[in-house]
């Protein structure tokens, strides 16, 4: 083979190597995990269980894509785990109240928008931390969760919420088709919109962002309320699976949510990151989840582990000089 026909095939495989030393720790987490999971737990590769960590994955995914835009503003919402109860007990109790489901759609989403602004607003007007906001609009959520309900869960759905998770549409979970729609979106108005330009510039240079005369807290604000937004969509899907709501129903996916974000790549400084890594890290939190699931290991135990691996994948990711 000539030295021309040989240049380019080198310079794409040291491309494809650049690529692979770059990529965030949740690839590798992942495919670690499918290679050992396959080889330990029979149960774990076969169609049936796969379908079902999607479908598991969906909520995750979606809540997470919303983190996502969150810590790429230095930001935290830890309150969209409540929010996402407090949305779903809210819809749940219209609905078996006789409401017609536009209403519980409404009132779900209205919730998730007002609760977006508030944390937003505090955090981009206040001034405030956003871990002291929104660790503060959690206990809210929580509590108006609980005094809905009185602690208890609302069930009796009417037949057709179940499919938020089980109806199927041209042979795709309808969950799937809600998770692919909401990244769609995401990436629309984060790669090519005026917005998405200025949730990267708020991250990594908020004081040029300011002095070029941008409004920034508005961005800012819009920023939380769209993840607010996107816990509301998500509760549906979550009820749906339950086939109940609780007030308690959310709490931890905050959690789950914010370690998909950062096995993903995304970081709490300077704006890096994006939501292409932040599906991998969902797909890896998720497997990791199914797979302890599979084993036996008790719910105490994982989040003990999941929290380990971030610190794990965190930390190599640094000793590989990532930023």
């Amino acid at each position: 083979m000539s030295d021309g026909a040989a240049h380019p095939q080198i310079i794409q495989r040291s491309a494809t190597l650049e690529r692979a030393k770059t990529a965030p720790g949740a690839f590798y987490l992942l495919a670690v995990m499918g290679v050992a999971l396959t080889l330990w737990t029979p149960g774990f590769f076969t169609p049936a269980n796969l379908t079902n960590v999607l479908l598991q994955v969906a909520v995750l995914t979606i809540v997470a894509l919303g983190m996502t835009l969150v810590i790429l503003t230095e930001g935290i919402d830890l309150s969209l785990g409540p929010v996402l109860g407090l949305c779903g007990v809210a819809a749940s109790l219209l609905v078996v109240a006789g409401h017609p489901l536009p209403v519980a759609i409404g009132a779900a989403l209205a919730i998730g928008l007002c609760f977006g602004l508030l944390n937003g607003a505090l955090v981009a007007v206040a001034g405030m931390p956003p871990f002291i906001v929104t660790l503060g609009t959690f206990g809210i959520a929580q509590s108006a969760a609980t005094v809905l309900t009185r602690g208890d869960s609302v069930v009796r759905l009417p037949g057709y919420y179940r499919w938020f998770n089980d109806g199927v549409f041209l042979g795709i979970p309808v969950p799937l088709w809600a998770t692919a729609t909401v990244f769609a979106l995401t990436w629309l108005l984060l790669y090519r919109t005026k917005f998405g330009r200025y949730v990267f510039a708020i991250g990594s240079n908020r004081q040029a962002l300011k002095l070029s005369g941008t409004r920034v807290p508005v961005y800012h604000i819009a920023v939380y309320v769209y993840a607010g937004a996107l816990a509301a969509i998500a509760s549906f899907i979550m009820t749906a699976r339950m086939n109940a709501a609780h007030p308690t129903i959310g709490v931890g996916l905050e959690f789950d949510a914010i370690a998909a974000v950062i096995l993903g790549g995304t970081r709490f400084e300077k704006g890096h990151g994006g939501i292409a890594g932040t599906i991998v890290g969902a797909l890896a939190v998720g497997v990791l989840r199914n797979g302890l699931n599979l084993i036996g290991v008790g719910t105490e135990w994982q989040v003990a582990i999941v929290g380990l691996v971030i610190i794990t994948a965190v930390g190599v990711d640094s000793l590989r000089g990532q930023p």
